[in-house]
């Protein structure tokens, strides 16, 4: 049975987004913090890792993108998450008795417009949404609440108080799945690559050519500065098409001409969009 590590506790939207990519037929490791994942793979103590890499309302995770240049490892996979907040509370306790809401700080902000219908609420900012679940369910309060998935109320038993209060019902988190080793080919793929220009005119013009003139679609560029280098920058880039294929070698070969540094961080097949299913648990 695959091992895949996440961050955060039982219940968290990564947990969710596991079971969707892998099936039931495998073992979640929480994790902490997304370098833990990134170590794990790394040793071998898990097979995979998934980490979340942007938000649909709320932009990209940073972090994560720095954690793919910094590791030998490269990226397998993708799902695309569509993410449903719930208010969860313990049994007995109401919405107008609410005091406290505790949740990750994306997740309040995705929620702000809901939030706002609630008097006197102080909202408390937590490293996870299960996390979040699981300090209400200890503390037995009934004056505390939390936002988080419904898998999470399932688990630390607690009661859905609202299902479906984030500002925007189109709010999707792309994760991705990170390995030691590149999986064999399959359809429908899309490469990631992480380069810096040289610090000429033109530079980034000209690095972006060689996909344009092999007519290859690129689907997102992201820049991220470059560790030691004030006002220099790295930029990530997805674009269509598998590094096994003839074009993307040649438009790789063309780049590494013409960029100051260079590496390939993975060719996996195209996202789907998911919900994310409830899993019972089992002892």
């Amino acid at each position: 049975m695959k091992r895949v590590a996440f961050q955060g506790e039982l219940g968290a939207y990564s947990e969710l987004a596991t079971y969707e990519y892998f099936g039931n037929d495998v073992t979640v490791v929480p994790k902490e913090t997304f370098g833990e994942i990134f170590a794990a793979v790394s040793s071998g103590k898990v097979e995979h890792g998934i980490i979340p890499i942007e938000n649909s309302l709320a932009g990209s995770i940073h972090e994560n993108y720095d954690l793919l240049l910094e590791h030998d490892l490269v990226i397998t996979g993708e799902i695309k998450l569509l993410i449903s907040h719930h208010l969860l509370a313990n049994s007995g306790a109401s919405i107008d008795g609410i005091r406290r809401v505790l949740s990750h700080p994306q997740a309040l902000s995705q929620c702000k417009q809901y939030l706002k219908t609630l008097r006197r609420v102080e909202l408390m900012s937590v490293y996870d949404t299960a996390g979040a679940a699981r300090s209400v369910k200890e503390s037995g309060s009934l004056t505390d609440a939390a936002i988080a998935s419904e898998q999470a109320a399932s688990d630390y038993g607690l009661e859905v108080l609202a299902s479906g209060i984030e500002s925007n019902h189109l709010n999707y988190t792309r994760f991705l799945i990170i390995s030691r080793e590149l999986e064999p080919p399959a359809e429908d793929t899309k490469t990631s690559i992480v380069f810096s220009a040289k610090n000429i005119p033109g530079a980034l013009f000209k690095s972006l050519s060689v996909f344009a003139l092999r007519d290859i679609d690129l689907y997102k560029i992201e820049s991220r500065p470059l560790p030691g280098s004030p006002w220099e920058y790295m930029f990530y880039l997805d674009f269509n098409g598998d590094i096994r294929d003839e074009a993307i070698q040649k438009a790789i070969a063309h780049l590494g001409e013409i960029a100051k540094t260079l590496k390939f961080l993975g060719s996996y097949p195209k996202g789907r969009d998911a919900t994310g299913r409830v899993q019972e648990r089992h002892e």
